[in-house]
């Protein structure tokens, strides 16, 4: 913990900074930066799973104790170390908006291919083909890191480690493996893309090391994804229905692979 207000800006500024100068370069080379951890949940979650966080304000320490006291005891102590209490105003003008449980943090972000799916995979790994709307590729990892599912990969040119899709996962970034890459770049494996005109899912079984493909929320599949489909596969849906909401594509998808009775398995428990 830091005791000194001005310190804890300064070095909040100094790594704001730098990560800002990482993801400017992190969509044409690739690297490691920052990750922006937008309240409670976000930050209980990063902790759990691993993250490596050096810093974390809040505008009343003896508010967010009480809640990791009630939703995360397991954390108090940590959180007790971490946690500089710093004035409203301060919190205000460092980030966009303070999420009402008043307490963000700075979280660092592995290299890419750091949390990457194992090779050989015992759970499904999701792809989002080109997804567009923030909020849904962080419930979309949010589903994932639940169902335990191997990991989310999106192609295209949004970066699923986007603040606004940190904070829709709820942090759960750092429980499975996330990365953007290109289509021909995917893992190995029997490829089952969701379309309209594919087979029933509820007439066939998911296998642990599938990638299921899921298309983008306006314009569905690339050409690319749908030619290179081992399976095409399609939700059940009540007619004159356009579509599914894309996390609830997933969600629906990834309950089918869970539910079907497999020895061993127990539920969550992913890869």
């Amino acid at each position: 913990m830091i005791t000194d207000e001005d310190a804890a800006v300064r070095l909040w500024r100094e790594r704001a900074e730098r990560a800002e100068r990482v993801e400017g370069r992190e969509g044409r080379e690739g690297g490691a930066g920052g990750v922006l951890l937008d309240g409670f949940h976000a930050l209980k979650h990063a902790l759990r799973f691993g993250a490596r966080v050096p810093l974390a304000l809040t505008e009343d320490r003896t508010a967010v104790l009480r809640l990791a006291g009630e939703l995360a005891p397991d954390l108090t102590a940590t959180l007790d170390e971490l946690l500089t209490q710093v004035s409203p105003r301060t919190l205000r003008a460092l980030v966009p908006r303070v999420h009402p449980t008043g307490v963000v943090a700075l979280a660092e972000r592995d290299d890419p291919g750091t949390r990457s799916a194992p090779a050989a995979r015992t759970a499904p790994l999701v792809v989002l083909d080109n997804p567009r709307h923030l909020g849904n590729i962080g419930a979309v990892i949010r589903l994932a890191a639940g169902a335990g599912a191997s990991g989310v990969f999106t192609t295209g040119s949004v970066d699923p480690w986007h603040p606004n899709v940190v904070r829709a996962s709820a942090g759960l970034h750092f429980a499975t493996a996330v990365e953007r890459c290109e289509a021909d770049g995917l893992p190995s494996g029997p490829l089952y893309a969701l379309d309209p005109e594919g087979q029933d899912i509820r007439s066939l079984a998911l296998p642990d090391d599938a990638l299921i493909a899921f298309g983008s929320e306006r314009h569905g599949l690339s050409p690319e994804l749908r030619e290179r489909a081992d399976h095409l596969v399609a939700l059940p849906m009540r007619p004159l229905v356009s579509s599914y909401n894309l996390a609830t594509s997933v969600a629906m998808t990834l309950y089918h692979w869970m539910a079907a009775p497999v020895p061993g398995r127990s539920p969550g428990t992913g890869p």
